[in-house]
């Protein structure tokens, strides 16, 4: 025998020595962390500093050079340094008209990014502006929901912001100040609401024109995100005017497109038309046309407290789990099995449609951070992170089977932004400063050019066009500057507090003004922002007290309603997911030290799914 191991044996033997010891190389310990763990679980102080620096910059390159060479026009040209608006010149390019109204749209979607950057003396400045400057008594055919959530949207909360006695943000009460944003906000509505008239189903047309109503030739479609996320800013403008009415049409549209779900799958197509009320796209995913539809489910409950928000929320989320994810089961914690996707499917059946997901969908892990469901957000989001990796900005589809872009452009949007603030918030894991850093730097290097930022036009090729859209100003800066700056009043006020789908700040409140006369409304205003102040009554319509945080209230409602529904039908319908049991339920690390959020063998398996280069998974 010692002659077989010292002999014809010696092969076997080095073989057993080469694995032992690359065996030994690749076991963790799991008390100590590799180079690249140590980095991307740590960020320093003056690391922070500098982020929030570095964005405080490029907001005010973009913001100074629009109001220096684009205003009072609606966006920046930032390559040729000049302003653009309306194109009357051609009515049918919806790609430019659905947006810009002719009304300082830039300036207007900002107002409340300037309250983010702690700037007093800008915001009251805009604000006076805007009313001095903008008016909605123009010739321009507009998309309803661009309007809502982009103008209307942004008037609501900085006129609430103005009228806060109480500071809650900071210095930006203005005390002559006379209700004016409110009163352009609703005289947006009123010039809406053609769009609202005349549809067999109560869908409302996708387009009307601020002077003359809905045009002859209007389409007879719309998507199913465009009618149906109109509830946060409806809302909240009947409240603040005491005229339920915008709040009355927006929860019935809802309540149809909910009824129009499929039996079979419970999920809904992404364009419908408005006459006959039949799907004309049978797509259903989580992007375009049916994003911010699951968000508003979510936010108007948190917002308002309709319990029947947050059952069609529940329902439509189960859904969304049972027939758009694919992948392993666990999230987390293994890195066995293809990582989880979310993929557009065909609502009738739930089979799988195409092969692209799409740059909205990278907002969807932040819906899932507020739900609670912040595992499903952590792979979700790594999975849009990755594709950020291989390209520097985001396509805006990427198809996971050939690994490249179908759609490739990037108009410096903000979702990813917006999930990596919120993960961030969630979880303090300093993994996701790492994340906005990155979007960070890569934004500034690829695309800034001598006026601001533009469209990457291909990611392929980086090659740019000349485009500097609102919501970069209004969201994806916004964001960012929010993950570093732990100190900012939104952040120390977060539960007072709830994002609309264009990044606005409205409030988490239960009692809210009403309209006087003598529009002496500054003690109403404050107790509207110090919702502590409003809670001590009893709502009379019976909705919930937003005392309490907004998670918190969350998962106490989901858990009302399922013990509800075991009470009165067995089993209790749909299963809620917040009662998901997750291993970061406290956000605590109890050795002192942060982890990668996902393992990192599942990390680099995410980035070999996708294609990305091996030299840039750890850089």
């Amino acid at each position: 025998q010692l002659s077989k191991w010292s002999t014809g044996g010696r092969p076997i033997l080095l073989l057993l020595l080469v694995v032992t010891a690359t065996a030994s190389r690749q076991a963790k310990n799991p008390f100590l962390a590799d180079e690249n763990e140590a980095r991307l679980t740590h960020f320093s102080s003056s690391q922070r500093s500098a982020a929030l620096n570095k964005t405080r910059e490029m907001f005010y390159f973009g913001y100074d050079n629009y109001m220096e060479w684009a205003w009072p026009a609606d966006e920046l040209d930032p390559i040729h340094c000049t302003g653009r608006g309306h194109d009357h010149a051609r009515p049918d390019n919806i790609n430019i008209n659905d947006v810009l109204g002719d009304y300082s749209l830039t300036l207007v979607d900002t107002l409340d990014t300037l309250v983010v950057m702690g700037d007093e003396r800008s915001f009251k400045q805009a604000v006076r502006l805007v009313i001095d400057t903008v008016t909605f008594d123009k010739n321009t055919t507009v998309q309803v929901f661009e309007a809502t959530i982009r103008v209307m949207g942004s008037l609501l909360s900085a006129h609430l912001i103005a009228s806060d006695e109480s500071r809650l943000l900071g210095d930006f009460f203005i005390p002559d100040y006379d209700g004016e944003l409110l009163d352009m906000a609703r005289d947006l509505a009123v010039r809406l609401m053609p769009a609202f008239e005349g549809t067999r189903t109560g869908l409302p047309y996708p387009r009307v024109n601020l002077q003359r109503g809905v045009l002859p030739g209007t389409i007879n479609e719309t998507c199913t995100a465009g009618a149906g996320s109109l509830l946060l800013e409806f809302g909240l403008l009947s409240r603040l005017t005491g005229d339920p009415s915008y709040a009355s049409l927006a929860r019935r549209i809802n309540r149809i497109l909910w009824k129009m779900r499929n039996a079979q799958t419970g999920l809904l197509g992404n364009v419908v038309d408005i006459q006959s009320g039949a799907w004309l796209g049978h797509l259903s995913g989580l992007g375009a046309g049916l994003d911010s539809f699951y968000e508003y489910m979510l936010k108007a409950f948190i917002m308002f407290g309709e319990k029947e928000d947050l059952e069609m929320f529940n329902e439509s989320y189960a859904n969304i789990q049972n027939h758009l994810r694919r992948g392993r089961v666990a999230c987390t914690g293994t890195a066995r099995g293809e990582h989880p996707i979310y993929v557009n499917v065909d609502a009738r059946d739930g089979s799988t449609a195409n092969t692209w997901i799409d740059a909205l969908q990278a907002a969807f892990p932040a819906v899932q951070t507020l739900a609670g469901d912040v595992e499903e957000a952590i792979c979700h989001h790594m999975l849009y992170y990755g594709i950020w990796k291989k390209y520097g900005v985001l396509p805006e589809r990427f198809n996971w089977i050939t690994k490249s872009p179908d759609v490739a452009f990037y108009p410096l949007r903000p979702e990813l932004a917006e999930s990596t603030y919120h993960l961030y918030r969630a979880t303090k894991n300093p993994f996701y400063l790492h994340v906005g850093a990155e979007i960070l730097e890569s934004i500034d290097h690829v695309t800034r050019v001598q006026c601001g930022f533009a469209t990457v036009h291909d990611v392929n090729t980086r090659e740019l066009e000349d485009r500097m859209e609102s919501f970069f100003l209004s969201e994806t800066i916004k964001y960012l500057y929010l993950l570093f700056d732990d100190a900012n009043p939104v952040n120390v006020h977060a539960e007072r507090l709830i994002f609309s789908t264009e990044g606005h700040l409205f409030p988490v409140a239960k009692r809210p003004p009403r309209r006087e006369a003598s529009r002496q409304e500054s003690a109403t205003y404050r107790r509207f922002w110090n919702w502590q102040d409003a809670s001590d009554a009893q709502d009379p319509e019976g909705t919930v007290s937003m005392r309490e945080g907004a998670t918190a209230l969350l998962r106490r409602l989901a858990q009302q309603a399922i013990t509800v529904g075991e009470e009165e039908g067995g089993g209790g319908g749909v299963l809620s997911p917040y009662r998901r049991k997750t291993s970061n339920e406290s956000c605590e690390s109890p050795i002192g030290r942060y982890e990668l959020p996902v393992e990192r063998e599942a990390m680099t398996g995410v980035f070999e799914s996708i294609g990305v280069d091996e030299a840039y998974w750890w850089m």
